[in-house]
């Protein structure tokens, strides 16, 4: 097989990313929407049905059938205040500013949603890019036209933003297990109060990573909602959502264990943290807990992998490994204790937060917080649609949910 260009290879990569499916879906709903107003209007450029189509496309079918509705109606809105305007007073500095002012109330009173900026957008842009039409109507048809393309060009083969998630949460997951083994690897010796702040800073922006990642998985819930091209989506988000409340634990964790490992370094300014045996027990310790955190996130984003069951083992074996290092530091800790009772407690609490990560991260506790999640879902939607619960129990099937539920046992065993 001939060796295919990297710049191909490149080119290829990036037409299969989501991002690159929206912008091509966007310029094609863009150009369509104009081919059919020259079509059926009779006005010479009709640019509003284009722009109308930019603004109505979304990232996911689900949040094009959930919000088309309020975003039709803020363009349309818009529109047709560019057009009055228009017609009475043109664009100057202080009718731009009352366009601008009458667009956000008219947003409002429409119930435009959260989309009442784009009511003041749109007037703004259809004033800039049209000119005035000879009727209104004919704009308003334009703006028909884009609205109905973007809606239905949206429904043709829409996005998945799962890898894009799943590459943000294993991104996470490895800046964790950094901060992990630079946790291990300062316990040795003498550690300055200064590094340990240092540290403990590095870990509360952890924080903000999380967030960021939170996005990420909001828009591809909203990607595997309502999408042919999906199946158990269900199961993937909340795969992908308990996984990453887990990660989000361990990094509370993480800034505690920092927090607690700062506060010893305040009281052994001048000698070393720990005794030589236990230091190098510890730095084993934080890289199995990097290790099996790492492979934590690439097991929950196994959708997008093809390296699940071995990450399964590694994750095992990481949380044995872990465990059997925390036990030899409990006793190693008790017997230093025992002799040179200073500051007990934060060897307790340092040990007690090994604790959570390791039950966090045990496939057993996972799996049945999928469970309780899967059933949590599946109650809820029997109290919102009864009727359609009682005809599944009828017919005698389950449905998604047990399904589901079977799968989690099978594959979180």
């Amino acid at each position: 097989m001939p060796d295919v260009p990297e710049p191909v290879v490149k080119l290829v990569r990036w037409s299969a990313e989501p991002v690159a499916a929206q912008i091509l879906r966007s310029t094609t709903a863009a150009v369509i929407s104009y081919v059919v107003a020259v079509w059926l209007l009779p006005n010479p450029a009709p640019l509003t049905a284009p722009l109308t189509a930019l603004l109505v496309v979304q990232v996911t079918l689900y949040s094009t059938l959930t919000t088309g509705v309020s975003r039709v109606n803020a363009v349309v809105a818009g529109v047709l205040i560019a057009i009055g305007f228009s017609w009475l007073v043109g664009l100057s500095w202080w009718s731009l500013g009352l366009i601008i002012l009458t667009s956000l109330l008219i947003g409002r009173f429409v119930r435009a949603g959260e989309f009442e900026i784009e009511v003041a957008i749109s007037a703004m842009l259809v004033l800039g890019v049209t000119r005035v039409a000879n009727t209104a109507w004919d704009r308003v048809w334009e703006t028909l036209i884009g609205a109905v393309v973007g809606l239905l060009f949206n429904l043709l083969a829409p996005p998945v933003w799962v890898q894009t998630a799943g590459d943000s949460i294993e991104s996470m997951a490895h800046r964790m297990g950094r901060l992990f083994r630079d946790i291990g690897g300062q316990v040795a010796g003498h550690l300055p109060v200064e590094r340990a702040a240092a540290r403990l800073h590095e870990a509360r922006r952890v924080d903000h990573d999380i967030a960021e990642v939170d996005v990420s998985l909001r828009q591809a819930e909203d990607s595997l909602r309502w999408n042919p091209r999906v199946r158990e989506g269900a199961l993937s988000r909340i795969v992908l959502r308990t996984g990453l409340d887990t990660l989000e634990i361990c990094a509370v964790v993480l800034r505690v264990l920092s927090r607690t490992l700062t506060d010893l370094a305040k009281h052994r300014m001048d000698e070393h943290l720990f005794p030589d045996e236990v230091s190098a027990e510890l730095e084993r310790l934080m890289d199995h807990i990097a290790y099996a955190i790492e492979s934590f996130a690439v097991l929950i984003t196994s959708q997008v992998s093809a390296n699940a069951e071995a990450a399964e083992d590694r994750l095992g074996q990481a949380l044995s490994d872990s465990a059997e290092s925390r036990d030899k530091i409990a006793d190693m800790l008790l017997a230093n204790v025992q002799e040179h009772p200073r500051q007990w407690q934060l060897h307790g609490a340092l040990l007690a937060e090994v604790d959570r990560i390791l039950d966090e991260l045990g496939l057993e506790k996972r799996s049945e917080r999928l469970v309780e999640e899967l059933d949590r879902i599946g109650g809820e939607l029997s109290e919102r649609h009864p009727r359609l619960a009682m005809i599944r129990r009828r017919m005698g099937d389950s449905g998604l949910f047990r399904r589901s539920q079977a799968a989690v046992r099978d594959v979180f065993r």
